[in-house]
């Protein structure tokens, strides 16, 4: 068992970028280089589910990704997803029956990691300092905040989340 797993499934936080066809493109996660500078003492567990842009995921990827964190034996799960449907796989995830006595949170970034100015490193600490404290559920960690997995948008047009409804 490890003290946490990551799941990587894609998104815009592992995309670097190639020269060649000079697009954005997915090689291999940037979640061990992270882990490695962030000097973290925590176990922690890495496998991947897809590698994908989440405007782009299929219905099977998305739950491909909930069937494997279901099915993990590990109790606290951070994703990393693009942001673009991160809630919506997590909504899918809350919504089967078989979910039970897991942590789970959802971040990614608005930015590559492989890029200035990325948010990645940020959010996948935040992520991974707040799953150590959260109750059971599931969750989204993004701009510095934690939010429950419904009541959360992407404001596309500030490039943030935030939360629907003020509490």
């Amino acid at each position: 068992m490890h003290d946490i797993q990551i799941i990587t499934t894609g998104g815009t936080f592992d995309k670097l970028y190639d020269a060649i066809r000079g697009e954005l493109t997915f090689r291999e996660s940037q979640i061990p280089d992270i882990l490695r500078k962030s000097r973290t003492t925590l176990s922690i567990g890495l496998e991947n589910a897809v590698a994908v842009d989440s405007l782009f995921m299929t219905p099977d990827q998305r739950r491909k990704i909930v069937d494997q964190i279901i099915s993990s034996n590990e109790k606290k799960i951070v994703v990393i997803h693009g942001t673009d449907t991160m809630v919506d796989t997590a909504k899918l995830l809350a919504s089967d029956d078989r979910f039970c006595d897991k942590t789970v949170v959802f971040t990614g970034a608005m930015i590559p990691h492989s890029l200035e100015n990325s948010d990645s490193e940020f959010n996948l600490g935040v992520a991974i300092g707040a799953i150590q404290l959260l109750e059971t559920g599931i969750y989204i960690a993004m701009c510095g905040r934690i939010f429950d997995y419904n009541n959360v948008r992407k404001n596309r047009e500030k490039g943030i989340f935030e939360e629907i409804c003020q509490q």
